[in-house]
């Protein structure tokens, strides 16, 4: 007969891991609860969020990726948009280190580290606050900040979203002193609007009311450039009043303003280049692509139709931010350039007298070709600059920058157009 093999009883799973857990508990004291993290979460899930990965270094700061856009047909890449919100502990100090700020521009290393000097901050996404960063070898900077609660927002400047414009193109709705039209579309569909504030003569006629002039103002061509918003907003506002002064300028001159040329941008969080990666303020030496850039096609149709009317616009200002906060005057090879360089000289006098505005302009040969400055100039011989606005700083006030600030400024620049078309 084979011989019977015995069997060992054998433990359960349970029996198993119950026993170790016994024999452990029995020797250690119970665990305490883990105390909650200093930093639980980066949420860029929010309106104009910037998408960012992070990770955890060494000396326990938080290391902030941004995420490149990439141009069309280019080595060029740009990252520098930041607005996220913070979750967390209150009262716990976290260190960010913002990375990936090595950009490309024409083919070369551009680094934004040195001109990300701030980052603004807010509790609730309403109320804000600029703080300066610090900078770092390697295309970083950090800036070390307080949890006032569960959550922190930390931006480049001051969100303006495309809610915020929605609120404006409401006001502008209930007004009797303006109105707006859709011009086309973005590349994924949003509608494109121009602002018109002014005395225009109507629809269909072809010779506006004497002595009327039209400016021609566009922000947020790059979606990480609020500060352009916030100062298109603080004009358009500051015409939409009831008093004196505001009345006597819609006599004077007519507005148009293409508040956010750039909407998918601002809506996906991205830093420079539309959806196909494309830039819009260039190529404007040129007829716009549809297919490529519908949001210059668009506009391009809307400043013909306007040609054709016999109502060219007489002053054109593209607002952007950057370190500097230069007007770029450029200087393409075209008829009269002295005469517009003389225009541009009483223009920014009177900036420097009007409002906060100290910074100067570009000098010599400078040439911005393909900016809408520039374009419009060379292609339909209208007066037209490029108008940067420091990021981080105010020198005419000695102050880092706010959206009030930036409102501030786009309300005294109702004045200057005003003073600028004296005597034409």
């Amino acid at each position: 007969m084979p011989a019977v093999l015995r069997r060992r009883p054998i433990l359960s799973c349970a029996l198993f891991w119950s026993a170790i857990v016994t024999s452990t508990d029995a020797r250690q004291p119970a665990a305490s609860v883990a105390p909650a993290p200093d930093l639980a979460y980066i949420d860029s899930s929010i309106e104009n969020g910037s998408p960012v990965w992070y990770e955890r270094l060494d000396d326990g700061a938080w290391r902030v990726h941004l995420l490149y856009d990439h141009e069309r047909d280019s080595p060029n890449r740009a990252a520098g948009h930041l607005h996220v919100r913070l979750a967390g502990k209150p009262g716990a100090r976290l260190t960010l280190e913002i990375a990936n700020l090595d950009n490309v521009w024409n083919g070369r290393p551009g680094s934004v580290a040195p001109e990300l000097k701030t980052v603004a901050i807010s509790a609730d996404g309403q109320q804000w606050t600029t703080v300066p960063t610090d900078a770092l070898p390697g295309d970083r900077v950090r800036v070390t900040l307080t949890m006032p609660g569960e959550t922190l927002y930390v931006a480049r400047m001051q969100p303006y979203r495309l809610s915020d414009l929605e609120r404006l193109l409401a006001r502008v709705r209930t007004s009797p002193h303006a109105s707006h039209r859709t011009i086309g579309q973005s590349a994924q569909g949003r509608p494109l609007e121009i602002i018109r504030i002014g005395n225009e003569a109507a629809p269909g006629t072809r010779n506006p009311a004497p002595g009327v002039h039209r400016v021609f103002v566009r922000a947020r061509a790059h979606p990480w450039e609020a500060g352009s918003n916030w100062v298109a907003e603080g004009l358009i506002e500051r015409l939409l009043r009831n008093d004196a002064d505001a009345k006597r300028w819609r006599e004077r001159y007519v507005l148009y303003v293409l508040p956010m040329a750039n909407k998918d941008g601002v809506a996906r969080g991205g830093t420079r280049f539309n959806v196909n990666g494309k830039d819009l303020n260039r190529n404007w030496d040129r007829p716009a692509d549809p297919s490529l850039v519908p949001e210059n096609a668009a506009l391009e149709r809307w400043l013909e139709e306007m040609i054709a009317a016999g109502r060219k616009p007489d002053l054109a200002i593209e607002l952007h931010n950057d370190g500097r906060g230069l007007l770029h005057l450029s200087r393409p090879p075209v008829p009269g350039l002295d005469v517009h360089l003389a225009k541009m000289a009483r223009l920014e006098a009177l900036l420097r007298a009007r409002t906060w505005f100290t910074e100067g302009h570009t000098d010599g040969e400078f040439r911005n070709s393909g900016t809408l400055g520039d374009g419009w100039l060379e292609r339909y011989g209208i007066d037209a600059l490029v108008h940067e606005l420091n990021a981080n700083w105010i020198e005419g006030l000695k102050s880092h920058t706010s959206a009030a600030h930036w409102q501030a400024y786009g309300a005294a620049l109702a004045r200057v157009f005003e003073e600028y078309f004296a005597d034409r």
